[in-house]
């Protein structure tokens, strides 16, 4: 289910679970009503709302966190990538098969990572619509590993190539590791089963709202917009466990400026 849905759902849930309170609370025996029954309620209701909250906090915390990293990740591979096609570029025109592997392979990730935003235009790549969106892909992979194939194929018979061509393949490696770094960021941190234990949580809150909250339109409205507030909290978790759809997705500026500096003309 899509973020805005399941922002949309949890709103319903706590809605619900605060009408039950307010359909049972006048149901039950007077005893149950008493001041000293509400007094316990409401220091009940007191710790559920701050375990629920520091929890909340946590989880937004540790998606955030997350979603940061990725981005970061996504940034460091950009410049990684930029640095290799400089150091391809300073070697020579021997260079020229791998720097052409190189440009389609980042125009690929800029096509199949942001297939809403405009192609690369001016360079050759495969296709990608069969291409995952996140994660690994084994045609990105072989274009990867071509383009390190063009590179442990440099001459080195002369002195000063020979640097450069190690430089390259150094500056290779650090793309590799790069690479499987925003790989492994696209990894979502919010597990499922605690998501739903939370909404459960503030499900029972809710409910026990119902119970003690007197039957008039501004106890209604108040609930109503806590219950909005929390659902746009979960939206944003939703959204920021997802770094690469929705709202909040990871830009892919970085990426479009490497493919740029290396379509650029000159030495």
């Amino acid at each position: 289910m899509p973020p805005h849905g399941s922002a949309l759902l949890v709103f319903v849930l706590l809605c619900v679970s605060a009408g039950v309170g307010i359909y049972v609370r006048p149901r039950l025996p007077e005893h149950h009503r008493a001041r000293e029954s509400i007094e316990l309620m409401q220091l009940v209701i007191g710790m559920l709302v701050t375990f629920a909250a520091l929890v909340l906090g946590l989880l937004t915390a540790s998606v955030k966190n997350s979603y940061d990293a990725a981005s970061h990740a996504r940034h460091e591979y950009a410049l990684q990538l930029t640095q290799l096609d400089r150091c391809l570029r300073d070697y020579g025109p021997t260079a020229d098969p791998a720097r052409a592997g190189l440009r389609s392979y980042t125009a690929a990730v800029i096509a199949s990572t942001w297939p809403s935003e405009p192609l690369p235009a001016g360079v050759s790549y495969p296709n990608t619509a069969d291409m995952p969106r996140v994660g690994a892909s084994p045609v990105l992979a072989e274009l990867m590993n071509q383009v390190g194939i063009e590179i442990n194929g440099l001459d080195t018979s002369n002195v000063n190539q020979a640097r450069i061509a190690e430089l390259c393949r150094e500056e290779y490696r650090d793309v590799i590791r790069a690479r499987m770094d925003v790989i492994e960021g696209t990894s979502k941190a919010l597990s499922t089963p605690f998501y739903r234990i939370l909404v459960f949580w503030l499900m029972v809150i809710f409910a026990s709202f119902g119970l003690i909250a007197p039957r008039h339109s501004v106890s209604l409205i108040s609930i109503g917009l806590c219950a909005a507030s929390l659902s746009s909290a979960i939206f944003v978790i939703l959204e920021l466990n997802q770094p690469y759809l929705g709202v909040f997705t990871i830009s892919s500026d970085t990426m479009r400026a490497a493919l740029t500096a290396m379509m650029a003309p000159g030495p």
